[in-house]
């Protein structure tokens, strides 16, 4: 069975860290790249950060570039997103997300998509 447990979020006050986590378990974690999400109230679903897994390779959305780090533990399938200097903007819930895409024995390609529960980041002014 495929999980993905977020852990971490709480109030901060402005200026403020938090550090989320991901423990991930029933797939692959190598094969995978981890996205953390992020979605306000009335607000769409935004991508915040990504690690590949295979390549090593990290990105974020401008907006968080400088102040964000993501990172990965492999011998603990666990993604972590270092948050510091945050802002109300920030406030949301948040939501790690593993995807992968393999190419079958016939060339077809198979796709593989989960999500966790979600964990609440508020950020007071």
């Amino acid at each position: 069975e495929v999980q993905l447990v977020e852990s971490g979020g709480g109030l901060v006050q402005a200026g403020g860290s938090l550090r989320l986590s991901c423990a991930t378990s029933g797939f692959t974690f190598h094969d995978y790249a981890i996205s953390w999400f992020r979605q306000a109230p009335g607000k769409e679903r935004e991508g915040v950060s990504c690690i590949s897994n295979r390549e090593g390779d990290t990105s974020y959305v401008d907006s968080v570039k400088g102040r964000f780090t993501i990172s990965s533990d492999n011998a603990k399938n666990t993604v972590y997103l270092q948050m510091n200097n945050l802002t109300p903007e920030d406030t949301a819930v948040y939501y790690c997300n593993a995807k992968s895409a393999v190419v079958g024995w016939n060339g077809e390609i198979y796709e593989y998509d989960y999500w966790g529960q979600g964990t609440q980041v508020t950020v007071s002014s």
